[in-house]
């Protein structure tokens, strides 16, 4: 497939113009990026991974209900998903401590929460996307009222979901990040909300059950190394890689387009 007009790049994906009207091309990069991009790395191999297994979890979310801006993979590397806008709100929910919680208020990581916690963050790279409250949402019209209740609902929609599906699989959901856009279908003037972007070990904070072992970008952020091989290994258990050759030549593939 020929390159066509890009219409975003971001720190691990780029949005190409779409075939068709209301469609675009997501292409997963192997950049790794953290700490507001300050640290950088290529893993050769992690956009395939992150596509396989993105794929897989948005296919089984919209099975349920979830609404998602994913259509169809189309290789390697690539998607083809609905054009939404995007809500300028990182939706992270978190059923563990650990991370950026843990040091904001000292909370031993590792501790389970009582319930599940939903917290928005602003999207600005350049502010280093803050932690924004409800009436911050409402004040400033990033969502409105109904949305902002639509985006909690569906986030712990979708933790429950996943929850249960890594737990299936020896794998602990300890947080991860969402985000949704708003997709103007037809003539209708009211959006509907759609989960975009992906959900990959790069967007998760993934823990084996029995050993704790970090499966996600923590790897990488921590320098724990066995980045790529810990995505692997998700793949595996979720039954995306059944054949040990088949991972192997996931990880070492290093194709474009």
């Amino acid at each position: 497939m020929s390159k066509k007009r890009i219409i975003y790049e971001g720190k691990a994906k780029i949005l190409y113009e779409g075939p068709e009207p209301g469609t675009l091309i997501q292409y997963f990069k192997d950049d790794a990026t953290a700490f507001n991009a300050q640290k950088r790395a290529v893993l050769d191999g992690k956009g395939v991974l992150n596509n396989r297994i993105s794929e897989f979890m948005m296919t089984r979310l919209s099975a349920v209900g979830i609404p998602t801006h994913f259509i169809r993979r189309l290789n390697m590397r690539e998607q083809l998903v609905k054009k939404v806008d995007i809500i300028p709100l990182e939706v992270v929910v978190r059923n563990v401590a650990a991370g950026t919680l843990s040091k904001r208020l000292g909370i031993e990581e590792g501790q389970v929460l009582p319930r599940p916690m939903v917290e928005f963050y602003l999207k600005d790279d350049a502010l280093g996307d803050p932690l924004v409250t409800e009436e911050h949402i409402a004040a400033f019209g990033w969502a409105t009222a109904q949305e902002y209740e639509d985006l909690i609902s569906l986030s712990l929609r979708v933790n429950d979901f996943m929850s249960g599906l890594f737990a299936a699989v020896g794998i602990r959901l300890v947080d991860f990040k969402l985000e949704f856009g708003r997709y103007y279908e037809g003539d209708n003037e009211i959006p509907r909300i759609l989960l975009a972007d992906e959900i990959s070990p790069d967007s998760c904070r993934l823990w084996d059950f029995e050993t704790g072992d970090k499966l996600d970008k923590d790897r990488f952020r921590r320098d724990l190394g066995g980045v790529t091989e810990a995505y692997a290994e998700v793949a595996r258990r979720l039954g995306i890689l059944k054949e040990s050759g088949e991972t192997d030549n996931v990880v070492s593939f290093n194709g474009g387009k």
